[in-house]
């Protein structure tokens, strides 16, 4: 099933919210270079936050939520499911 055109506007926040999932479970590159992997975080982190700003007048009230409150994975599910979580 194509996904819902409503939606597009959000795969580049998607995207980002999917990169941070990444870094935070990369554990072995935690292991070998905690400052390295904490400065990704933070710079993914506020990519996600300078994209919420940009989205923000479009974003329904869940996902607003969601964003304002740094709850990234409730975010992510909530795109990931088409808007269904």
């Amino acid at each position: 099933m194509p996904p819902d055109p409503s939606l597009l506007p959000l795969l580049p926040l998607l995207a980002l919210l999917q990169q941070r999932r990444a870094v935070i479970a990369d554990h072995p590159w935690r292991d070998r270079d905690a400052p390295a992997h904490l400065a990704a975080l933070q710079a993914i982190s506020e990519a996600i936050l300078a994209e919420h700003q940009v989205l923000r007048p479009q974003l329904p009230p869940r996902l607003q939520h969601y964003l304002a409150q740094c709850s990234f994975d409730k975010a992510a599910a909530w795109i990931e499911s088409g808007g269904q979580a």
